[in-house]
């Protein structure tokens, strides 16, 4: 029991080295979909607390109601997440997964309000004006929903948002339309939560860093799949209330910190749990260039069959004309010996692994050549 004791103190010391600031308390979850899940409850605990005034305990009516999922006890409160996402396969979680329909179909979900995510027009650099229009209309429609929904008596205590959207087809959203969409959530009283966040970051060697970007950070920053476990961050004055909620036991500070019983196994995986995180957040940042930088340059080659490149570090993907062109390119990579993922309608995602450096960057990029060659002629 000491043994496993010490050793959840050493995990969670050794997340939190990457948690953004201020964020200080970190949840720990087995998996993507049940850190989301708990996190949208912690939301919602959040809100209602809010709402009390702060005020400790529940009324009568509160705890009976609660028992057969009537109100005020079980609130109608609502999450506002984003066309396209994907948060995990939960119940709570699929009714903010909107990337395919089979995840999702035959399963009842709540009427929460869906907005649209910006759909960039690249490269960036060129279309810099429609961009800024397409962020403009989507928080536009984002500030709407939340009036809808709170007319309707269904108050949005939340949104959930990916900074990429991965199973949607590889979105990304700019630090502008992050700043705004959390300004909205400030005025509005309510709160936001980031979830799947790319790890390999060009320049910015921690999702911590990648967040700092984006300031003011999320309010639930969530990470999932990294480490084989997901865990959600929040303010350390929320803690005990949502830890009794969820857990269904207190939180005793002074009791985590009474043992001072050590073993040298401990401490080893201690030591390799920080030397893990550090290989994550930290990747060659030659490699992530090349690698962004090979994917456009092909894309000025081969204009009729690939566009869209985009990328942070090696989060990357690249579209297509359609789904058949794009299953044919992955057909070619397969022959080639090299395992390719797709994301949304017709892209085509790069999820290397820990070890993958220039070299492997190379052989990539030479294969994708000679695939496309062979598709032009």
């Amino acid at each position: 029991i000491v043994i496993a004791h010490t050793c959840t103190r050493a995990l969670v010391h050794n997340f939190s080295q990457v948690a953004p600031q201020g964020l200080n308390n970190i949840t720990t979850m087995m998996c993507g979909s049940c850190s989301n899940e708990n996190a949208y409850k912690n939301i919602f605990i959040w809100y209602q607390n809010k709402q009390r005034g702060g005020a400790s305990g529940f009324t009568k009516e509160e705890q009976e109601s609660s028992m057969i999922n009537q109100a005020p006890g079980a609130p109608n409160l609502s999450i506002l997440s984003f066309k396209g996402a994907f948060h995990g396969r939960t119940l709570g979680c699929l009714s903010t997964t909107h990337s395919k329909y089979i995840h999702k179909i035959d399963i009842p979900a709540f009427d929460w309000p869906i907005a649209s995510f910006p759909k960039y027009k690249y490269p960036l650099e060129e279309n810099e004006r429609e961009n800024k229009a397409e962020d403009e209309k989507c928080l536009a429609e984002v500030e709407d929903l939340i009036t809808k929904y709170n007319k309707k008596g269904t108050p949005v205590a939340g949104i959930v948002v990916e900074p990429i959207q991965s199973e949607g087809g590889d979105n990304h959203g700019s630090n502008y339309f992050f700043q705004q969409l959390q300004k909205i959530g400030k005025k509005r009283l309510i709160r936001e939560s980031n979830v799947s966040l790319p790890y390999f970051l060009p320049k910015q060697r921690s999702i911590s860093e990648f967040l700092e970007k984006r300031k003011p950070i999320p309010s639930i920053p969530l990470r999932a799949k990294g480490e084989a476990l997901g865990s959600y961050i929040n303010l350390y004055e929320e803690r005990v209330r949502s830890i009794k909620q969820t857990y269904q036991q207190d939180s005793d500070d002074e009791s985590e910190n009474k043992s001072s019983e050590k073993s040298d196994t401990t401490a080893q995986n201690k030591e390799n749990i920080a030397d893990n995180l550090k290989e994550n957040t930290e990747k060659s940042p030659e490699t992530e260039e090349n690698t962004l930088a090979g994917l456009k340059d092909l894309e000025k080659q081969y204009p009729g069959l690939i566009h869209s490149a985009r990328g942070k570090g090696t989060f990357c993907a690249i579209d297509t004309k359609d789904a058949t062109q794009r299953d044919g390119i992955v057909q070619g990579f397969k022959k080639r010996g090299i395992e390719i993922g797709v994301c949304g309608d017709y892209s085509i995602r790069l999820r290397p692994a820990l070890i993958f450096g220039p070299k492997h960057a190379e052989i990539f990029l030479s294969a994708f050549q000679s695939i496309l060659k062979e598709k032009s002629s």
